[in-house]
């Protein structure tokens, strides 16, 4: 009971001369206080607020504000445009001050450290003084010039944008969705059409898995540190056609749904969907848009770094954990070393199974496993979630031919882009990236009947229910997409005859 009880905090505020007992937990945001505070004085619940003590001291909006009783309540004042004029003086000369200080520091980690605390307390001041962060805009505008001098120092990072990999400070700065209970059941399906939803809206849907799979609560994940390191991950998507955050949005949600429908969270310990989900999230992380064998072929940095072994795969794990080592990104902040340790290292083997190099290698290690399968055998355990991830990685077909589709045209659109460019450098070019070879049928009907089938039917002996949500669908897509074939071949040959017989017509005269 003594731990229940700590959970909550009671103020006592004093309402123009009526006493109001206030109760909230001590996990609640700030911004979630004032707004409790708002609706007990009857104002709007964007309204700026004072907190006076009896003496008429400010006291910080805050989980940790001092305990008062009814005989001392806190006056709650709510704040004219001129107080928050001085306010805001007052912060921009604090905010000079602590540019200047930025300035000097010198070495990178010094540099770093210094930011990452003065911004913690630059937060602190901002919800004191009951503004917002996305309002500072010098703020932002001098930190920027530091984050810029300290890439320009640091030559070991990734990305060529290396700002993608700072951690926003204004969470949330997209929207919070009340997600239907239509769309919450939708979510565990693996008929979800994800071209419904604007990126924002994604962000939330992803927040509500974390939350509804109890990782959230069983790992104690900061709320807000699950916000920013989203928000990170989308920043840290390239907008590709095929390889870009809806595409990470589609494999996480297929994950989600097959953790569901199989029933996984029996069968697998929290930390095992812990990976999974992370693994799904981050596994395509910064793609160029041009894959291994062009990174090889082309002898990209990339495929310099990682010695021509999975260098996109390797690159996305690389980026994973840099977002990860920033602290407002780190949602296993609260892992001891050995636990996230275990943690790095199961998600960096799930991305690594996603090179379609290793197809073949990681379904026959299955093959030879699941006819006796053990869910006490760790390297069992971790082949199957192998397999899971690669089977989300490329699950289009499995929805309605109206959501598959258009991922075909994307995924063709960035194979002509990568196959053109091979031509105009004189690299080789695979025939079924070349735009002058390849057709719709012609690109999807090897894939669904060699690859996908295969590899769901394997799965569909430990779990046969995914039969008729899964393994039906793909075999729909076969046969529509061998019909297609079919009047393709027919069409064509339609027009090899006119043009013989056009040709015979010309010859004759």
């Amino acid at each position: 009971m003594g731990s229940a009880s700590s959970s909550y905090r009671v103020i006592y505020l004093d309402l123009d001369g009526r006493i109001q007992k206030v109760v909230f937990s001590r996990f609640c945001s700030p911004c979630d206080i004032k707004e409790l505070f708002c609706t007990a004085l009857g104002v709007p619940r964007n309204t700026n607020l004072s907190l006076l003590d009896s003496s008429g001291a400010m006291v910080s909006i805050d989980p940790t504000m001092p305990h008062n009783s009814e005989r001392s309540p806190y006056r709650v004042v709510p704040m004219t445009g001129g107080q928050l004029a001085d306010k805001e003086e007052l912060f921009q000369n604090v905010l000079t001050q602590v540019a200047e200080q930025f300035s000097r520091a010198f070495k990178i980690n010094e540099l770093k450290t210094e930011v990452t605390n003065r911004l913690a307390m630059l937060e602190k001041r901002v919800e004191l003084e009951g503004m917002k962060v996305v309002e500072i805009e010098k703020c932002r505008n001098d930190i920027k010039k530091l984050r810029e001098e300290m890439a320009s120092r640091n030559n070991s990072n990734f990305l060529e944008d290396n700002k993608k990999l700072t951690p926003r400070r204004d969470v949330p700065s997209y929207p919070k969705y009340h997600l239907s209970k239509e769309t919450v059941e939708a979510l565990r399906l693996p008929t979800f059409d994800a071209w419904q939803w604007e990126p924002n809206e994604m962000l939330s849907c992803l927040e509500h898995m974390y939350h509804d799979l109890g990782l959230v609560k069983d790992f104690n994940i900061n709320p807000i540190t699950l916000k920013r390191w989203l928000l990170c991950i989308h920043d840290n998507y390239k907008n590709n056609p095929f390889h870009n955050f809806r595409h990470c949005f589609c494999v996480t949600q297929m994950m989600y749904s097959m953790i569901c429908l199989c029933s996984l969270q029996e069968k697998f310990t929290q930390v095992d969907i812990l990976i999974l989900m992370t693994a799904a999230v981050c596994h395509d992380l910064d793609h160029p848009g041009f894959n291994n064998t062009y990174q090889i072929n082309a002898r990209t940095e990339l495929a310099v770094r990682y010695n021509d072994i999975s260098p996109l795969e390797n690159h996305h794990c690389a980026v994973a954990f840099q977002i990860f080592s920033q602290p407002d990104c780190n949602i296993f902040s609260n892992f001891d070393p050995e636990a996230f340790k275990q943690i790095r290292q199961g998600t960096i083997t799930l991305i690594l199974a996603t090179d379609m190099a290793r197809h073949g290698e990681i379904l026959d290690s299955f093959k030879q496993k699941v006819d006796n399968f053990d869910y006490t055998d760790e390297e069992h355990v971790t082949c199957l979630k192998m397999v899971l991830i690669k089977c989300c990685d490329i699950s289009n077909e499995v929805r309605p031919m109206e959501v598959a589709e258009p991922w075909v045209d994307c995924l063709l659109e960035e194979y002509f882009m990568q196959s053109d460019r091979e031509k105009a450098e004189g690299l080789p070019v695979a025939p079924f990236m070349d735009r002058e070879k390849v057709t719709k049928p012609t690109a999807q009907i090897g894939f669904i009947k060699f690859v996908l089938i295969p590899m769901f039917e394997t799965v569909m002996k430990l779990f046969p229910q995914i039969e008729e949500a899964m393994v039906q669908p793909l075999r729909e897509s076969r046969d529509r997409y061998e019909e297609l074939k079919q009047i393709d071949d027919a069409m064509n040959e339609v027009q090899k005859k006119k043009s013989e017989n056009l040709t015979m017509g010309g010859k004759k005269k």
